[in-house]
């Protein structure tokens, strides 16, 4: 018993060693926060980029689409990469390509060359956020795990939240290049702290990978997601649309045909043999399609159509982000009262509601409007991400609960890069549809300002009700799931 007390008091890593589990655990909070602020640092950039190269809203998007694409398949692979290696040294390896991905976006001089660095940057975040989370449940006992994992949790979520108003005091008064100067120290403290703080806490054993799945899953969804961003410069009707789209189709269900048949496949199919957490996976993908594609676009809204600056488009969205950073520990003490049902039909009736408010925006929208339903529609998501996702984990038996969570984490990336691809890819598909002709623009520039601006705004509605859609979907969906609550 005396042991087992001075392993709590005094925690040891796999080689017996004693460490210092405060320092360990800052230095992981530092290094996560540091790179789970870049996921959202770029929305309010946007603009500001689509001056700097000359490139359509359709192509900038994909320095967030393809961030959390590449962070949605890297995060499978980690997996087998804890099993496998030190988890001191993957860790420092995540933030060492980070880094690199940092420094490449600073360098770069086009566009494609931030995209590349931005890849690298999310290579290195799919596999902090798994590592950060399974050593963050790994090395407390299950008496302060609770609190261990809330704070941590309300870190993590505080980055997301402050990252488009840090970004748009940035562009304020410095180029787009000190969004990623900014973070370079601190991923450098983080490497020299980490060298001295973390330890090997996490046993390991040889555990093949299988390198096919990775390629497949890379070439299905990324084509699926190449050919939904296409659309905003093409028709669903050209060659580079539907064939990509098919051949990512007939990749994704090869990927998932094999999964089902190999001993250690990238992910876990037979989690969705338990109705409740395929119910529940989908509810969350879809909640998720709603509110990315949806927080890209708003920005774009009110720089594009009305003039406001990056700081001003940041602090619009810095209510509702708070919002849920701070709903998500609270919606769990009421998950536990009121039941996933319940809760979940109230949170997508208010997200489904708030967006739909916003298919009738206007260029004189008043801006408290907006920040007004942007927050309540931040708490309808909150209200509906813990409580259903716990439901679906909930519904797993204990040996599937490490598959779970790794598939939840994958499916809500890839979903959530395809549903803002979409969103984008119809704002500027309607908006080019909708913009007069260049002989408008010679005969009567002033008309022609006044109907492309008319042409912007009806672009963002369709967005808008495209991401209406989805939480429509997601309200349907929630009628289906059962009244469960969280203690049980």
């Amino acid at each position: 018993m005396a042991d087992n007390v001075s392993t709590v008091d005094h925690p040891v890593d796999q080689q017996g060693r004693l460490y210092n589990r405060i320092a360990l655990v800052l230095t992981l909070l530092i290094g996560t926060f540091s790179t789970f602020l870049t996921s959202t640092m770029l929305t309010t950039a946007f603009p500001t980029l689509m001056k700097s190269f000359s490139i359509s809203a359709n192509t900038v998007q994909w320095l967030t689409t393809g961030f959390m694409l590449v962070m949605g398949i890297v995060m499978p692979i980690t997996g087998f990469f804890l099993q496998r290696f030190d988890s001191r040294k993957l860790y420092l390896s995540a933030i060492l390509i980070f880094l690199a991905g940092t420094i490449a976006c600073y360098f770069a001089t086009d566009f494609w060359e931030i995209l590349l660095g931005r890849l690298i940057q999310a290579s290195g975040v799919g596999i902090t956020a798994p590592v950060y989370q399974t050593i963050m449940t790994s090395i407390f006992p299950p008496s302060k795990r609770g609190a261990a994992m809330g704070t941590a949790g309300l870190v993590v979520g505080l980055a997301p939240a402050i990252g488009p108003t840090f970004s748009g005091w940035l562009l304020i008064h410095y180029s787009w290049r000190m969004l990623f100067l900014s973070i370079m120290p601190i991923s450098l403290v983080v490497l020299v702290l980490g060298w001295f703080t973390l330890r090997k806490v996490l046993p390991t054993r040889k555990a093949p990978i299988d390198w096919l799945s990775v390629l497949m899953s890379m070439i299905g969804f990324g084509s699926m997601l190449f050919a939904f961003s296409s659309v905003g410069d093409y028709q669903w009707t050209d060659p580079i649309v539907y064939v990509t789209l098919t051949v990512g189709v007939i990749v994704v269900a090869l990927f998932v045909w094999r999964s089902t048949r190999i001993k250690n496949p990238l992910l876990q199919f037979k989690v969705f043999e338990h109705k409740e957490f395929t119910l529940s996976a989908i509810l969350v993908s879809v909640s998720f399609m709603s509110m990315n594609g949806f927080t890209l676009v708003l920005p774009l809204y009110l720089q594009t159509v009305r003039g406001e600056s990056p700081l001003a488009s940041g602090l619009t969205l810095l209510p509702g982000a708070i919002v849920i950073g701070v709903m998500n520990p609270i919606t769990g003490r009421i998950f536990d009262r009121l039941g996933v049902r319940n809760m979940a039909i109230a949170g997508m009736f208010l997200l489904t509601v708030t967006t739909a408010s916003f298919i009738t925006i206007t260029a004189t929208t008043p801006v408290i409007d907006i920040v007004s339903l942007y927050t309540v529609r931040m708490l309808g998501i909150s209200m509906v991400m813990m409580p259903v996702t716990t439901t679906g984990m909930n519904a797993l038996p204990l040996r599937l609960i490490g598959d779970g969570t790794v598939v939840n984490n994958t499916a809500r990336q890839v979903f959530a890069s395809m549903g803002t691809a979409i969103l984008v890819s119809v704002m500027s598909n309607v908006t080019t549809a909708r913009t007069p002709g260049h002989a408008v623009a010679q005969a009567t520039p002033i008309l022609f300002k006044k109907l492309a601006l008319q042409a912007n705004v009806v672009g963002f509605r369709y967005a808008f009700a495209i991401a209406a859609s989805f939480a429509v979907l997601g309200l349907i969906l929630t009628f289906f799931l059962k009244d469960t609550k969280g203690a049980q």
